[in-house]
């Protein structure tokens, strides 16, 4: 049975990159009936971030070349340890359950939202392979980075999320939608852009909508 896992990490409660989700998750479950689906808010309930006991449960999986996650639990040892793991565990189930993993992620500053990260840091090993998993990213950006513009160079959010996942995950079937220059909608400089905001949030919408269907 297909399972989807559904993250949103936007501080704004009515989002883009919520409403791109939403409709995204919306449209799976109907073409999924009876799928099993998971939601997890990681800016309404920020994940920890790691500490010390995590660095040494990663290091001892990486001394004994473990590879598969339901071994990582055997190089927990001390309490310290155990007490990183509670917090892994179950973030981390979710993560292996699910079949398309469906990540809400506005731009903050060129980048990510600081709790997706903490989300990211607390369910990555090494040498962990996520091969077969599809990912589905819905971005939301105060401008446009697009290829061919003058911020494309600084595109720190989808570059860094498409490398991550490559590199860390083994997982190259991304699907990215983005709305592009929300800010049109209270910066004066970006009011006569409103247009193509407009046109981007509507483009992004169908697209989630596509590939709601084809998940």
């Amino acid at each position: 049975m297909s399972h989807l896992l559904h993250l949103d990490s936007s501080a704004r409660r009515a989002s883009f990159s919520r409403e791109l989700s939403a409709r995204f998750a919306e449209v799976w479950r109907a073409a999924h009936p009876g799928a099993d689906y998971t939601y997890r808010d990681v800016a309404a309930e920020p994940v920890p971030p790691i500490g010390q006991a995590w660095t040494e449960i990663c290091d001892a999986v990486l001394a004994a070349e473990i590879t598969d996650p339901a071994d990582y639990a055997s190089v927990v040892k001390t309490a310290e340890q155990r007490e990183a793991w509670a917090v892994i565990e179950p973030l981390l189930a979710e993560l292996l359950a699910a079949d398309v993993v469906l990540i809400g992620a506005p731009m903050y500053n060129f980048s990510i939202p600081a709790t997706l990260k903490l989300w990211i840091d607390q369910v990555t090993f090494p040498k962990m392979s996520l091969a077969g998993k599809a990912f589905v990213v819905t971005g939301a950006r105060g401008g446009t980075y697009l290829p061919g513009t003058p911020r494309e160079p600084v595109d720190h959010h989808e570059r860094y999320l498409r490398d991550f996942f490559a590199g860390h995950y083994d997982v190259h079937d991304v699907t990215f939608l983005h709305a592009e220059l929300t800010n049109a909608l209270v910066d004066p400089r970006l009011n006569p852009r409103d247009p193509d905001r407009i046109a981007s949030r509507e483009q992004a919408l169908l697209g989630a909508e596509k590939a709601g269907r084809e998940a």
